[in-house]
């Protein structure tokens, strides 16, 4: 309900009118507001012929999430508005034909759902790019510093469109092969690794607009990076981009809660783990004394030794040399990083900018990845019959899970800050990477469709 609220405004004992959240929408909010409501209610009714009764619910309780986000965080209007518009360009065009996508220019170049990935991922990398020649560039008068830096997130900001067009255009796609085969794209590793780039990335330019400040684009796009390389080495090794029909136990509609919850919290949390890093780095810029980098000159080798992990095959040539050309960049990042940490010192925020951003990036991490547990259980309860089977992704969800706990129990009665809650959130993701990767690579269990 609007109301509005009066309060004293002080020594002249006078009376200020508060707005209510609805009186201070402007005609733009409700126009966009209409446009929602009008377009979930086409779908609904469209096709509510194919959805079962839970699906109807998701799908009416989308509309007021979108209103909401759009109100909250107005760039997201107008990337919604992006992706409608390409997402639907890419579907008409198929006219029901697959073939089509080698056939029609802009499905074969731009709006196929495997061409709109590779430029999610050639975006993502030149957005890096540009955030580091923000970083590294003069911001001085007539320097090119806050240019560059503009440049990488607009960047960005495309890519997170393409991957939500290509996202939206893969569903489709799916239905077109066949109508048992078509799902929610978020049911293996190269459809959640798409997901995961483009949240956490959505998540980091919020952080950005908040903070005014986009000095850390440079290290948190770091990770998104590593995302879409392995994503790229997934696609172009393994052919990961095809298609696939659902495993049995995936076809649920839990499956359209638990995966978005579960990676809300991963990306939030892969966001603090760099902006940890951001803040040893600081802490570190004036240091001398190389014995004193030790620990970051051991999480150096411990990037660089991350490719050596997925050269699971030594006859797997294409593999080796691609985790071969990963492993050099990663060093001369690493060590670029240590080299000119003094200088990248000068461009990040102070540390309590720092601090806070990693609180409320793990707190909100913390909340989405806890919502995602309990539906997790509540999911194998129906496809398994028991809510917990210790499964190995279930027990390393739980150690995640118990790991941010304590961070956050720390922090709040016991006011951890600084140095030892920077290293305990980079742990943390590599804890997370296991649970995600890890467990998928070298564990077996009930959640190996997802293995590499």
């Amino acid at each position: 309900m609007n109301t509005t609220t009066l309060k004293r405004s002080g020594a002249n004992d006078g009376f200020v009118l508060n707005e209510g959240y609805f009186a201070r929408r402007n005609l733009l909010d409700w126009l966009f507001a209409a446009l929602v409501v009008c377009g979930g209610l086409y779908v609904f009714f469209r096709y509510q012929a194919h959805m079962d009764v839970y699906e109807k619910g998701i799908l009416l309780g989308v509309i007021p999430a979108a209103i909401a986000m759009g109100w909250f965080w107005r760039p997201l209007r107008a990337l919604m508005l992006v992706v409608t518009i390409g997402s639907l360009l890419g579907i008409v065009s198929y006219q029901g034909d697959l073939a089509r996508a080698e056939q029609v220019f802009w499905l074969k170049y731009f709006l196929s759902s495997q061409s709109a990935i590779l430029w999610m991922s050639v975006l993502f990398f030149m957005g890096t790019l540009f955030y580091w020649f923000g970083m590294m560039a003069s911001r001085a008068e007539g320097g090119n510093s806050s240019a560059f830096e503009a440049i990488g997130s607009k960047i960005v900001w495309v890519a997170i469109g393409m991957a939500l067009i290509g996202t939206m255009v893969r569903w489709y796609e799916g239905y077109l092969i066949g109508p048992d085969i078509g799902h929610i794209p978020v049911s293996n590793l190269y459809e959640v690794f798409v997901l995961f780039s483009w949240m956490t990335a959505t998540f980091y330019l919020y952080f950005e607009a908040q903070y005014k400040t986009r000095a850390l684009g440079a290290l948190v796009m770091l990770v998104v990076s590593a995302a879409v390389g392995f994503l790229l080495w997934y696609t172009v090794v393994r052919g990961a981009h095809e298609i696939q029909p659902l495993v049995p136990a995936l076809k649920s509609w839990w499956m359209k809660l638990h995966v978005p919850a579960n990676f809300i919290g991963y990306g939030m949390f892969a966001l603090a783990a760099m902006v940890s890093l951001a803040y040893l780095v600081k802490q570190q810029a004036t240091e001398k004394r190389w014995y004193k980098l030790t620990p970051l000159w051991m999480l150096g080798v411990v990037i660089c030794f991350v490719p050596i992990v997925f050269r699971k095959s030594p006859v797997d040539v294409g593999g080796s040399n691609y985790w071969l050309g990963y492993l050099l960049v990663s060093g001369v990042i690493t060590g670029g990083i240590l080299l000119g940490r003094q200088r990248i010192a000068e461009r990040l925020p102070s540390f309590e900018v720092l601090d806070d951003v990693m609180y409320k990036a793990i707190a909100v991490g913390f909340a989405f990845f806890t919502i995602a547990t309990v539906l997790g259980a509540l999911w194998a309860a129906e496809a398994w019959g028991g809510y917990w089977s210790w499964d190995p992704k279930e027990t390393w969800a739980l150690i995640v899970w118990l790991n941010y706990a304590a961070w956050l129990h720390m922090r709040l009665m016991k006011g951890l800050r600084g140095t030892v809650a920077a290293w305990w959130a980079l742990v943390g993701l590599a804890v997370t990477s296991f649970a995600f990767l890890g467990v998928n690579m070298f564990l077996s269990g009930l959640h190996s469709y997802g293995e590499l």
